[in-house]
């Protein structure tokens, strides 16, 4: 089953399903051979003149390499080799990795939030808002094609994102964009864990999973929704229309295009992190390299970053309403 969702899983060979693209990710536990069979490029050995050539030294005499069976208790008993032991992919390496880049990213978000209610909306600020936003955009492209992770570069989408979080909520925290609509960060952090977390649960207890027909849908779904709001966004540059162009100007049944769009977003946003989760659970399976715990760090706050804004964005049309 193809993954369809989070580019950051589905173009990885770590974590595709895809049988062409995982390559040598996709066949048995990656660096692992089977057994009985000699390493790669080695032939097998014959036996020498002289020995003997079946299981085992002959009666009563004792093996080679083998002790006693104090030795031999000694050996069975010693704990077996974890992933973390032979640098794969595990649960907890993926969290780690996680929390590092969602660390980073909050330090960033803090960053231009501090400056906004020390210096107000100054060119320094702006460009940190902004510049973030481009430059978040530009390594988002270059992390997803990149082949290989790279912890530096995703560390730093990370800190790029979180500049220009930081500077988007503390807008519309002390009213930049008209009125100050204060305790607006805080909720929207609040909603963004809890979809997070509920998704999450749902997962564990195998209530929540993908399926192909979904993942079609969910496919055909964000390609209108990503032209929508390119569409909205050149709206917005050429006949700026409210706050958010036509999310917050068109009315649907006397309820916003935005809330209506934004509780959909949301959905597709907790649909996404499912798809992440088989992802990585895949990847653990497969026993791919540990460094791929940063490819999937960066899916995972790809999806969080976009749950955050289109849950920010809903409580903002609500409130400007009220």
């Amino acid at each position: 089953m193809p993954l369809a969702g989070n580019p950051a899983f589905s173009n990885s060979p770590a974590f595709s399903s895809n049988p062409q693209r995982a390559g040598q990710f996709g066949q048995q536990q990656y660096g692992q051979q089977a057994y009985g069979q000699q390493p790669y490029g080695q032939a097998p050995q014959a036996p020498q003149f002289g020995q003997q050539q079946g299981y085992g030294a002959p009666y009563g005499q004792q093996q080679p390499g083998f002790g006693g069976p104090d030795q031999l208790e000694q050996q069975y008993g010693r704990p077996s080799a974890t992933p973390l032991d032979t640098e794969r992919l595990t649960y907890d390496g993926v969290i780690m990795k996680t929390v590092a880049t969602l660390g980073v990213t909050a330090v960033g978000f803090a960053v231009t939030l501090a400056m906004l209610w020390v210096s107000g909306t100054t060119l320094p600020f702006f460009a940190l808002t902004y510049g973030g936003a481009l430059v978040g955009f530009v390594l988002a492209l270059v992390n997803i094609f990149k082949k290989e992770p790279s912890r530096t570069l995703v560390l730093a989408y990370a800190a790029a994102q979180g500049l220009f979080l930081g500077g988007f909520s503390g807008m519309l925290e002390f009213g930049a964009f008209g009125q100050p609509m204060q305790g607006i960060i805080f909720q929207a952090l609040l909603a963004t864990a809890c979809v997070f977390g509920v998704t999450l649960a749902g997962y564990a207890f195998r209530v929540f999973r993908t399926s192909p027909k979904l993942n079609k849908i969910f496919f055909i779904v964000i390609i209108g929704y990503g032209l929508f709001s390119l569409a909205n966004f050149v709206g917005m540059l050429v006949a700026p229309t409210g706050m958010f162009g036509w999310r917050s100007s068109v009315e649907i049944a006397g309820i916003p295009l935005g809330v209506i769009l934004g509780v959909l977003a949301v959905l597709l946003g907790a649909y996404s992190l499912v798809m992440d989760f088989e992802g990585i659970e895949l990847g653990v399976k497969r026993g791919v390299p540990a460094k791929f715990g940063w490819s999937a760090a960066f899916g995972i706050t790809m999806t969080v970053i976009w749950l955050y804004v289109e849950i920010i964005r809903i409580i903002a049309i609500l409130r400007s309403n009220n």
